[in-house]
């Protein structure tokens, strides 16, 4: 196995372990819960303005394990790719592009949403990920 298939695959665990605690997190609750009791009554009586077919509390529960699941799909296809199909992987420059974008879209919305635990794991994920890439083109 090659080092910038390993470094993909290393980026791509890091966001499946992530988006398995975030799934983890959402499905046991409480730490997505708001600290204000209050506030989850309210979010579980109003809906959205685009319908009234839900409400804000499970609309935020549903986002949060789409969330979860983007980020198990990226980890598990990119690892998948790295590990067991880099051929593949490798000489498709739209893969691995998609797969930095990816990437980097998750730094932009963690450094403004997000608290620091999963921005640094974003982060890590996105340097290994990037530094596969360097080797990879480099050689």
């Amino acid at each position: 196995m090659n080092t910038p298939a390993l470094l993909i695959a290393a980026s791509g665990a890091v966001l499946l372990v992530l988006g398995l605690l975030h799934l983890v997190f959402t499905f046991q609750g409480p730490p997505f819960d708001p600290r204000d009791p209050e506030l989850k009554t309210r979010m579980m009586a109003v809906s959205p303005a685009i319908s009234r077919q839900t409400t804000m509390w499970r609309a935020w529960i549903g986002f949060n394990y789409s969330h979860s699941f983007g980020a198990i799909l990226f980890g598990g296809v990119w690892g998948y790719l790295a590990l067991l199909q880099p051929a593949l992987l490798f000489q498709s420059v739209f893969l691995l592009a998609l797969g930095l974008v990816a990437l980097l879209a998750y730094v932009v919305v963690g450094r403004i949403y997000w608290f620091s635990t999963p921005f640094r794991g974003i982060v890590l994920a996105t340097l290994l990920y990037s530094l596969g890439l360097l080797i990879h083109f480099s050689i």
